[in-house]
């Protein structure tokens, strides 16, 4: 099973070594704990959006590119893990629209489709 925290860890490890800082460092500036900072890295500790945020900023990369870096992390671990088809039952397996609708469907939302048209 992929842990969500243990690739979050790995991201903000790789970022910190990547700008050789030591866990001292940052730990100061983003105000946690040595110790606690090094279970966050080695997905040992789920952290809060809070402390997440202060480690980010102790490293000055924004929470976003960090999240977007684990989920696509996630995305190729989930990928590896994901059985191939042909090994799925074809009782288990989802069913394959006959047809593939030409552009989305804004029906009950016109600013979203305003926004797309413009």
């Amino acid at each position: 099973m992929i842990l969500l925290r243990q690739l979050l860890g790995d991201v903000l490890r790789r970022l910190r070594v990547r700008q050789n800082r030591t866990l001292r460092e940052v730990s100061t500036l983003a105000r946690v704990s040595l110790g606690y900072l090094s279970e966050v890295e080695r997905g040992q500790k789920e952290a809060s959006s809070e402390l997440l945020a202060s480690i980010c900023g102790a490293l000055g990369v924004p929470l976003s590119q960090v999240l977007r870096e684990v989920s696509d992390q996630f995305a190729l671990a989930e990928l590896q893990a994901a059985p191939v088809l042909a090994d799925v039952p074809e009782h288990e397996r989802l069913p394959i629209p006959e047809t593939v609708p030409s552009g989305p469907d804004f029906e009950g939302f016109p600013e979203v489709k305003d926004m797309v048209a413009a």
